[in-house]
């Protein structure tokens, strides 16, 4: 095996750890904290309501867009330390 194809293994690995790593915060916020764990986060008062709904109506939506910015972000670390970056 070539040493390209070597870095190339190890991109594709790193780039499914940060793939499956964000889908797991996004199955544990949308769907661990607003439906399966909501009554035990039920009485954690936020914004008026209580933590669980807050999860379900908006604490899920604004956490993926997160995930989409930490993607973008780390996506691109990636990129340059395995030099297949845009120039």
């Amino acid at each position: 095996m070539s040493g390209h194809d070597y870095d190339a293994v190890n991109y594709w690995k790193a780039n499914l750890r940060l793939i499956f790593g964000s889908l797991i915060v996004w199955a544990l916020v949308s769907y661990g904290f607003a439906i399966l764990l909501r009554p035990m986060v039920a009485g954690i008062p936020i914004g008026g309501t209580d933590l669980g709904f807050w999860f379900a109506q908006q604490g899920s939506i604004l956490t993926f867009i997160g995930l989409i910015f930490h993607y973008a972000w780390r996506m691109n670390r990636l990129d340059e330390k395995f030099g297949v970056h845009e120039e």
